[in-house]
C-alpha cells in the first residue's frame, strides 16, 4: 500500500517503507481515511509512598503518582485512591471498564490494610469494628480484623483489617470511632493481590493469573465474614498470596 501510493503522512504521501511516525503527534492516512493505532491496554500495580497524592497531576505543585508513570508506553489513570498519607498497593490502568468494575460495590472486592495504632486495642474494641460503627459517609464494618505481629513495642499496635468499601478515610475513621488514632496506614491487598516483592515508588504489570485474583475472593469472603476475635483463640486467615508478575 505504501509503494502504490496509498498512505499519506501529514498529509503528504510517502513512498518509502520504514517510515518512523509519532502516533501521538503525526497524523496517518490511507486514502485519505486516517489510521489510529488500537490502544493497548496496560494494568500496573504500584506501591504508592506515603505523601503522594493519587492523581495525575496538582495545580499546587505537589507529588503525584503520575511522575512515577513517566516511563509507560500510554497514559494510565488510578483506579480508586489511596489518602495522601496511606501507602501501598495501588491499581492504575487505561482500560475503563477494568477500574469501573474494580470499583462497582457489586463486587465486593475486599481491601486488606496494615494499621499502626498509637495504643493497643482490646478484642471487645476489635469486635465491635466487626459488628459495625458509624463514620462520615454512613454505617460501615470490618469484615475481618486481627492483630498483626509487626515490632516489639508494647506502646504501639498493629492491626489488619479487611473491608469491602472504599470511603474517605474509611480506615482511620473506624479506628477513631473505638478510640484510637492511625499512626501508619499501608493497604497490602486488593482481593487477592498483594504488593509481592515491590518496594515503595516500584510498579510491575499485570498479566490475566494477577489480574483474576483481584476478583477471586466469593470462597475466601464467606469465610472472613465468619471470623471473630475470641480471646486468645483467633481465627487466623491465610488471605493474602503472591501475585505471579510477568
Amino acid at each position: 500500500m505504501i509503494a502504490d501510493g496509498h498512505v499519506q503522512v501529514n498529509g503528504k504521501t510517502v513512498y518509502e517503507l520504514g517510515v518512523k511516525v509519532d502516533p501521538s503527534a503525526d497524523r496517518v492516512t490511507v486514502d485519505g481515511k486516517p489510521v489510529k493505532p488500537a490502544t493497548q491496554k496496560i494494568y500496573v500495580v504500584f506501591y504508592k509512598p506515603e505523601n503522594v497524592l493519587t492523581t495525575m497531576e496538582d495545580p499546587e505543585g505537589r507529588p503525584t503518582v503520575a511522575a512515577f508513570m513517566e516511563q509507560l508506553p500510554v497514559r494510565v489513570f488510578p483506579v480508586g485512591r489511596l489518602d495522601w498519607d496511606t501507602e501501598g498497593l495501588l491499581l492504575l490502568t487505561n482500560d475503563g471498564d477494568f477500574a469501573q468494575k474494580v470499583m462497582h460495590p457489586r463486587e465486593e472486592i475486599p481491601k486488606t490494610y496494615l494499621a499502626k495504632l498509637d495504643g493497643q486495642p482490646t478484642d471487645e474494641q476489635l469486635n465491635k469494628l466487626l459488628r459495625g460503627v458509624t463514620i462520615p459517609g454512613g454505617r460501615v464494618k470490618a469484615w475481618h480484623v486481627e492483630r498483626a505481629k509487626i515490632g516489639d513495642s508494647s506502646k504501639y499496635g498493629w492491626v489488619k483489617i479487611v473491608i469491602g468499601e472504599g470511603k474517605n478515610r474509611q480506615v482511620r475513621h473506624m479506628f477513631q470511632k473505638i478510640g484510637f488514632d492511625v499512626k501508619k496506614l499501608k493497604r497490602v491487598a486488593i482481593g487477592l493481590l498483594t504488593l509481592g516483592p515491590l518496594q515503595k515508588g516500584e510498579y510491575a504489570f499485570l498479566d490475566q493469573g494477577a489480574l483474576a485474583k483481584i476478583f477471586r475472593k466469593r470462597t475466601e469472603q464467606s469465610v472472613i465474614k465468619k471470623a471473630r476475635v475470641t480471646g486468645n483463640r483467633k481465627r487466623k486467615i491465610k488471605h493474602q498470596s503472591k501475585a505471579s508478575f510477568r
